[in-house]
């Protein structure tokens, strides 16, 4: 949920405090994790929740300023939040993250995938170990076609600040010779020498199927 969207560097908020319109602020979080605000001057917002944020400047602006001041924070632009998409996308490249984004949001923001795309997906992610101190390289594994054509809702990960995405070029089974329409194709699961030359449209009437052969 955007509630738990922890802002960071380069978000833009917008920061209203009810029947106070002229502190109606909008702030783009800065490299030192602060924004300007009326009144109160810098404040520091990285590594808080738009709800912990309007908690937390409410304190400041009570502190000589308002009374009871009902502040709410609104998050304009996610900036601070990115992964990296790579292979076969339409649009590889940096991908911002929208509150808790999963899978199937950076696939859609990249474009989708490819036509010549495999059909597994690999998110590359670093976790901390030994209370926060060890990094370690994991790699999730997701299985496109339940995820994209089966809509498998359990395939749908959520995905990270940081995190790599990868789909390869799938590998190609070349059909020739006496079949209607030859050509390459994919190979998918389970494809088997009937099922290529069925996606080749099947034999030509000049086709010898007793020799057939796999080179």
């Amino acid at each position: 949920l955007a509630e738990d969207y922890v802002v960071g560097e380069g978000d833009l908020l917008k920061i209203t405090v009810y029947e106070n319109p002229a502190l109606t602020t909008e702030a783009r979080v800065g490299g030192d994790g602060k924004i300007s605000f009326p009144l109160i001057g810098e404040v520091k917002v990285t590594g808080k929740t738009s709800a912990e944020i309007e908690r937390y400047m409410a304190g400041l602006l009570e502190d000589g300023y308002i009374r009871k001041p009902h502040v709410t924070v609104f998050i304009e632009e996610y900036k601070s939040k990115k992964v990296t998409v790579l292979g076969e996308f339409v649009k590889p490249g940096l991908v911002e993250l929208r509150g808790n984004a999963t899978l199937m949001e950076v696939i859609s923001s990249a474009g989708g995938v490819t036509p010549n795309a495999g059909e597994t997906l690999f998110i590359q992610r670093q976790i901390f170990r030994g209370g926060g101190s060890e990094k370690e390289d994991i790699t999730v594994t997701v299985d496109l076609k339940r995820l994209l054509e089966e809509g498998d809702v359990t395939a749908n990960a959520p995905v990270q600040d940081g995190d790599s995405i990868y789909v390869p070029r799938a590998s190609f089974v070349y059909v020739t010779g006496e079949v209607k329409t030859p050509g390459a194709y994919k190979i998918t699961k389970g494809l088997t020498v009937l099922k290529a030359i069925t996606l080749a449209g099947g034999f030509s009437d000049k086709a010898w199927k007793g020799n057939t052969k796999i080179i």
